[in-house]
């Protein structure tokens, strides 16, 4: 069974092509502006750009699951750039469309640990919010077939908690383990 077709749209058409590229598997470019082909797509952004993103798309994005793996994290990664009173996740729903589904997902684990995948034989965990329950499985779905662990930590409020996670890594980065080379999981006891 073939897996999924994979877009990469990005506002540099180079890079988007260079991305699918690396990527492979048959992934294919979009055009930045265009309606994405997809019916889950990965808001993979810095969150400085992705509420204007997805206000730029608009209705393009109705319908879709918006896998939100954004952080909100202020420069010198001491808190958030968030109002008070919300998170990351919750700014991004306000800005789609009012049925498309959004699910946090990926943010609390450093790209290239993702990329390299199990340590010591155990799937990395991947953690995630939303209000959904089928959009949730879809990406529980996705998330197992690249060989990780999905783990549900519940409704979309639940996304605040994830990026406090994210933050927390970076945390332990400026003072106590000084790299990336680590990953945030749960392990299970008998």
């Amino acid at each position: 069974m073939p897996g999924p077709t994979v877009e990469v749209i990005s506002r540099d058409a180079a890079k988007a092509r260079a991305m699918a590229e690396q990527v492979g598997a048959g992934a294919k470019t979009g055009t930045f502006g265009a309606a994405p082909a997809g019916d889950i797509i990965i808001l993979a952004v810095p969150y400085a750009a992705v509420l204007d993103v997805v206000t730029q798309y608009g209705d393009e994005l109705a319908g879709k699951l918006l896998v939100d793996i954004t952080n909100p994290i202020n420069a010198d990664f001491t808190g958030f750039v968030t109002p008070e009173d919300s998170f990351g996740a919750q700014e991004i729903a306000k800005a789609a469309p009012a049925d498309a589904d959004v699910v946090k997902a990926f943010n609390t684990q450093f790209s290239h640990v993702l990329a390299a995948g199990r340590v010591e034989g155990h799937p990395l965990d991947v953690f995630l919010a939303g209000d959904d329950a089928q959009a949730k499985a879809r990406v529980v779905a996705f998330v197992e077939s690249l060989g990780l662990r999905p783990m549900d930590s519940g409704p979309l409020p639940m996304a605040r908690t994830l990026e406090n996670l994210a933050l927390l890594s970076l945390g332990l980065v400026a003072h106590s383990v000084n790299h990336t080379n680590f990953s945030l999981g749960v392990s299970l006891h008998p």
